[in-house]
């Protein structure tokens, strides 16, 4: 089908290719790119506008004896292409198959894995460190960093930054910056690197005049002077040169044959460089160009007219769930918020993932993307509480594992009020390990005054938005990416209090105490067990901090095993704080089986085929709950 890229199986074989070739190997892999995430989904829009450096990075370095790091590895799918996978591409995030993001797991051409923005120039400048400790020559182990300009919304990227450009490495840092990070990028930063499209001219003259000193020596310092303050005049990138970079750029980041020619003039001078490139995320696909947050990471689509291709579960009209969690907590803020206007709400740099499109369109003023920088969203948002007002933080449970210190620092202990919603709380399927949203029980839970709550259904989402506003310190609300399950409107809404649950079922055998999204599969396998002769009691208990303290004594008293159903990892989870409370009560004579994922990192795959293998789909638990009954003793006679 393909001229040059069928016989591509590593960076080796590129090389073969003569350069002026490259434009036409650049046209292959973008189709075949195209063609291969229409079938299994996956971040589009980043790889599109990076391929050409990562042709251009394997025709010019020797990986992976060099090294190449990159800043959230959703751009390095042609990448994995050119280093020997470009025929597992089928296979990319699904079980079993390719990981969507870089992992040294996978390839030793992948340095790191690469999940979470602001990384890249940390890693790379340790990565030169080794280096040069060790004795390598730097000729001998290129380093070269990729990070997109949405990365310098990252706090972490200028402390790496700062840092590298003192301790002056033999290594490269590429700015691929294309006026984007996920959604459209915000902040002076991305407002400076704008202005220097417009005045790419910087270099062209300092090279003239660098080439002409080279005959008059006496002159260069005095013209040293000079080309500092036309710098000032004509160029941005300023503010990398006086970090203690050589600045480069900005060239077209599209052009491969012009990006291999830059880096073979660039690498060998020895020096601490930035490199700056110019280039349109989802380049050269008409949707994704038009479209690029929208299909920034896509589900399967057609090629033709860049439409999603419906799953047929997504097309039974007998479709068994409601709306999204996510739109339950948009819809119950927004609600409030035309109600109350000292709501305000604040993401990092996912409007559309948390789902606040709506909320910045009705309310601009009250809305805060801070881009990539969850830490600064959390201490910004405990100063807007100190300020007066209800700031409402919206993101990812795995990011904001980030934000740790300025959770307990800068909110809990101030006493200041804050709304966390946690979406993709729990597993988010073909994402896989650095995007599962598993531990934030675990360091939410030892946070003094913390409430973390696990709505069941929309009903309850909206109760707990009340509460949380309400309340005067942290509250966290933790939801998933998936929809409400349908199931529950057969159940009565009835009000509640902050660590008050529910039995939705009663039972005399055991007892399943079930958070969030295992309500459901707590519901039906009490059905299951019915069948078997097993009466199992359901309780919602809606949070895992504090718990419900009647709830577990009477669940004690009235059945003689419990059973805890989670979607979050074992260690320090709703579980653990389960047996904390029938500590503190004393009650040692009641045998509690926790069913929590493991604890380790999982990778991609299916969310319900993963929940299957870890015990915690319907029939697993059912066979769980009749092995413990066959060996346990009953407590009551």
């Amino acid at each position: 089908m393909y001229q040059w890229i069928e016989d591509i199986h590593g960076p080796e074989d590129l090389k073969k290719i003569p350069l002026e070739h490259l434009p036409e190997v650049a046209a292959e892999y973008r189709n075949d790119l195209i063609e291969s995430v229409a079938v299994t989904g996956g971040h589009l829009g980043a790889s599109l506008g990076a391929l050409e450096i990562c042709i251009a990075l394997h025709y010019v370095l020797d990986s992976p004896t060099d090294k190449i790091c990159w800043d959230v590895g959703h751009q390095a799918y042609v990448h994995k292409m050119i280093t020997g996978r470009r025929q597992r591409m089928s296979t990319l995030r699904q079980g079993g198959g390719l990981s969507g993001f870089p992992s040294p797991f996978e390839s030793p051409h992948d340095q790191f894995i690469v999940g979470h923005a602001g990384t890249a120039i940390s890693q790379a400048l340790g990565l030169a460190v080794s280096r040069d400790l060790k004795k390598i020559p730097a000729a001998n182990q290129r380093v070269v960093a990729i990070f997109g300009d949405g990365a310098l919304t990252s706090g972490l990227s200028y402390e790496a930054l700062n840092n590298a450009g003192q301790m002056k490495k033999d290594m490269l840092i590429i700015l691929n910056d294309n006026e984007m990070s996920i959604s459209k990028n915000v902040g002076a930063i991305s407002k400076y690197l704008n202005k220097i499209i417009t005045n790419p001219i910087y270099n062209r003259i300092r090279a003239e005049v660098e080439h002409q000193l080279d005959r008059f020596p006496r002159l260069r310092r005095l013209a040293t002077t000079s080309l500092e303050g036309m710098k000032h005049l004509l160029l941005p990138g300023i503010l990398f040169e006086e970090l203690g970079f050589r600045y480069f750029g900005p060239i077209d980041g599209h052009d491969v044959v012009g990006l291999v020619k830059t880096l073979r003039k660039v690498l060998p001078l020895g020096e601490c460089g930035l490199l700056h490139i110019i280039t349109q995320k989802g380049k050269g696909y008409e949707f994704a160009e038009k479209h690029s947050e929208k299909l920034h990471g896509v589900t399967p689509f057609n090629v033709a007219t860049g439409e999603k291709i419906g799953s047929p579960k997504e097309t039974d009209k007998g479709l068994p769930e409601g709306i999204p969690y996510t739109t339950a907590f948009v819809n119950a803020l927004m609600k409030r918020a035309r109600k109350d206007s000292s709501i305000v709400a604040i993401t990092a740099a996912m409007p559309s993932g948390t789902g606040l499109v709506p909320f910045q369109k009705e309310f601009p003023e009250r809305f805060f993307d801070v881009g990539i920088a969850e830490q600064h969203a959390v201490t910004f948002a405990g100063a807007l509480a100190k300020g007066g007002l209800r700031p409402v933080c919206a993101i990812y449970s795995t990011f904001l594992q980030r934000s740790q210190d300025n959770l307990i620092h800068d909110v809990a202990l101030q006493r200041q009020p804050l709304v966390l919603a946690m979406d993709r709380a729990g597993l988010v399927g073909a994402d896989g390990e650095t995007h599962n949203g598993v531990f934030d029980i675990s360091y939410l839970g030892h946070v003094p005054k913390a409430v973390i709550a696990a709505p069941k259904d929309a009903f309850e989402m909206e109760r707990m938005l009340d509460l949380a506003l309400a309340y005067p310190q942290i509250f966290a609300i933790r939801y998933p990416r998936a929809n409400v399950p349908r199931l529950y409107d057969d159940f009565p809404q009835n009000p509640f209090g902050i660590g008050q649950g529910e039995v939705l079922v009663d039972g005399d055998d055991v007892t399943l105490l079930a958070l969030g999204t295992m309500v459901h599969v707590a519901l039906l396998a009490a059905e299951l067990l019915k069948s078997e002769g097993v009466s199992a009691r359901v309780v919602n208990m809606r949070f895992a901090k504090p718990i419900d303290d009647v709830l577990l004594r009477e669940s004690c008293s009235k059945t003689r095993m419990l059973f805890t159903l989670e979607e979050h990892v074992l260690t320090g989870g709703f579980g653990s704080k389960v047996l904390e409370s029938m500590e503190r009560h004393s009650i040692f004579d009641v045998p509690v089986n926790r069913l929590a994922l493991p604890d380790e990192f999982i990778i991609h795959g299916s969310r319900d085929g993963m929940l299957d293998s870890f015990g915690l789909s319907p029939k697993k638990v059912v066979t769980r709950v009749l092995d413990e009954l066959k060996f346990k003793q009953p407590i009551f006679s």
